[in-house]
């Protein structure tokens, strides 16, 4: 997925618009998103299918439009088309593969289409009366017939926050990297962390921070967001710039996410950094650009 230049122009509202309402049947040349699990079925240029190409009887559920085209998910459990039936000219393919290579709109479709499928999936029965959910139409949330009870598409939002020091005798500021004890661990990235409920934003940045790697940070500026399936369908990165609150200050991993944790000159960062479609990059780039300090 091509990340935004600096300046963070938008990556989704060009080409994907989410929507659950259903304007009516999809027709032939609508885009069709096959779930297996946490895989997408495409062809071999990497395309999503058309409605025409897969069973006359699935079970489609709207997802938005791309480029204003409509496109609709279904499991391949009940398309009769699961990961064991492929044919040689289709690969079913995890988020991560298809993010590396599509457009941000493609990306953030494919996500919508785990979310939407997983929820669907794992939200059939009334948690409080134990009665089969249905779809609330126009929405995607599911509703008890019997208590009413209704649920929502859960979203996850977890933060990223790139910290920043004055640089030693004039230098360029220095960028705070950790690498994580698990995932990949051969990786330069941002501390980052999942917002608990009644926190801010803000406030969830200043904590994971202090937790994994014991300093303390000025207000933290918000730059931009990315949908992000590959920490879970229905994952919102937020993405801010701090600056140290002690530039004399070092950190100290927590021990348990993070294994390691260094100031690195914005000239002069390592090799080893996240890919360029991720947001933990853009704002790595985007602080490398400005080069603070010079």
């Amino acid at each position: 997925m091509a990340g935004p230049a600096p300046g963070f122009a938008g990556t989704s509202a060009a080409g994907f618009a989410p929507g659950a309402d259903r304007p009516g049947p999809p027709v032939p040349d609508d885009l069709a998103l096959l779930v297996a699990g946490r895989k997408l079925l495409t062809g071999p240029d990497g395309r999503f299918p058309r409605v025409a190409e897969l069973p006359a009887d699935t079970a489609w559920v709207p997802l938005g439009t791309l480029d204003g085209v409509p496109a609709w998910g279904a499991e391949a459990t009940e398309a009769g088309h699961g990961p064991a039936e492929r044919d040689d000219d289709r690969r079913w393919r995890g988020w991560r593969e298809l993010v590396a290579e599509l457009p941000g709109p493609q990306a953030d479709l494919a996500g919508r289409a785990l979310a939407v499928l997983t929820f669907r999936r794992t939200h059939r029965w009334c948690g409080a009366c134990r009665a089969e959910l249905v779809d609330v139409p126009g929405e995607t949330a599911r509703r008890c017939p019997d208590c009413k009870l209704t649920v929502f598409l859960p979203l996850s939002v977890a933060v990223l926050v790139a910290i920043t020091r004055p640089g030693r005798a004039g230098g360029p500021d220095e960028l705070l990297l950790v690498r994580h004890a698990y995932g990949p661990t051969e990786l330069w990235a941002l501390v980052a962390g999942f917002v608990e409920a009644g926190e801010s934003l803000e406030a969830a940045a200043q904590r994971e921070v202090a937790e994994e790697v014991g300093l303390a940070i000025g207000r933290p500026a918000y730059v931009d967001s990315q949908p992000w399936a590959m920490s879970g369908p229905g994952t919102l990165l937020a993405g801010f710039t701090a600056t140290a609150a002690d530039p004399a200050a070092e950190p100290v991993v927590d021990g348990r996410e993070l294994a390691q944790a260094r100031w690195f000159p914005l000239d002069a960062l390592p090799p080893e950094l996240p890919p360029a479609y991720s947001i933990s990059r853009w704002l790595i780039d985007h602080l490398a650009v400005r080069r603070p300090g010079r």
